[in-house]
């Protein structure tokens, strides 16, 4: 009898090949960004003004944590319509109950997690398909949030919370430092971890990724409570930014963060996504919704954007998928 063994060796031209992908991949949407900024700045000489560009970056990391969480769960197969509905609810229910910042966020995460919890659980254990789990959960969330502040929000923002949102150190936004720091974190756990390989693994094959022993189920939840943890935080830093606690915070972050990993690498097939990449993709949505704005655009723009780089994204998984 003859015994088939998996030579590690084989595997890295495959691994090589994801990575040069990833590289070009990179590179056409930091090409991309650089052609959209260089055409607005010769329209507008404001756009690649300090103040505006720190405005951009600062604007963006609300996204940038959202999309990393959006990427895991896309990695393992799943979609979380959720992550708008948590950002509001742990925005408007910390806000509410607590004036100290760093509580503010504790009690923020755990209920992000717990929530994102709820959602894999739905999906890992009692089957439903990750579209309709989640849905469900955006509308109870959604239902909680207004029976609760019976549609008027009065949460408090102590200033140190304020300046998370929108101060800088050294020049620097503190969001896109925090931003920074999760995302490599992120990076790191999923390209040098077990955890991380496990995940892929089973984006690319469920059942290989149970066969090598890896606990399946709990995977899907962990990547669900990733998301929720990432969407609490990223409405804590919106609310922080605008200033005030309103039922409807992170509104259309559910698809632009899908269209932004999705354009960042994201295979909705799953197995595959890359931090920088979908990073990269949130920043270049966010400067062209400030486009708009600089070149005195109509606001319902945004939403002729929004809906093409959908198409977009769609277009770009769809080539993914052929190729």
């Amino acid at each position: 009898m003859t015994a088939t063994a998996t030579n590690p060796a084989n595997s890295k031209p495959n691994r090589n090949t994801v990575r040069a992908t990833q590289r070009r991949e990179l590179l056409i949407l930091l090409g991309f960004l650089a052609v959209i900024w260089a055409v607005t700045t010769a329209l507008s000489p404001r756009f690649l003004t300090p103040a505006n560009l720190k405005d951009i970056l600062i604007q963006a990391a609300p996204l940038g944590f959202v999309v990393i969480g959006q990427m895991i769960v896309i990695i393992v197969r799943g979609l979380d319509l959720s992550v708008a509905s948590i950002m509001a609810t742990v925005a408007v229910l910390s806000t509410a109950l607590i004036d100290s910042t760093p509580v503010i966020f504790i009690v923020g995460l755990l209920l992000g997690a717990f929530i994102g919890a709820i959602n894999g659980y739905l999906v890992a254990y009692r089957k439903v398909t990750p579209f309709l789990a989640t849905l469900a959960t955006m509308i109870v969330l959604q239902g909680i949030r207004f029976a609760y502040t019976k549609g008027a929000p009065g949460g408090t923002l102590p200033e140190m919370f304020r300046w998370l949102a929108t101060g800088d150190i050294l020049g620097i936004p503190v969001a896109l430092i925090a931003l920074a720091v999760v995302g490599f974190g992120m990076h790191w756990l999923l390209e040098r971890t077990v955890f991380g390989r496990r995940l892929k693994l089973y984006g690319d094959s469920p059942e290989a990724a149970y066969m090598t022993g890896a606990p399946t189920k709990l995977l899907v939840v962990m990547a669900f409570v990733i998301s929720g943890v990432l969407a609490a935080i990223a409405g804590l830093f919106l609310v922080g930014y605008v200033g005030i606690v309103d039922n409807w915070t992170g509104r259309g972050y559910e698809l632009d963060s899908i269209a932004a990993a999705v354009i960042g690498g994201a295979a909705l097939s799953g197995g595959k996504g890359s931090v920088p990449g979908v990073l990269l993709a949130a920043l270049i949505l966010v400067s062209l919704f400030n486009i708009v704005v600089i070149l005195g655009l109509s606001i319902e723009l945004q939403l002729v954007i929004k809906g093409t780089l959908i198409i977009l994204a769609a277009a770009v998984y769809m080539k993914r998928s052929q190729g």
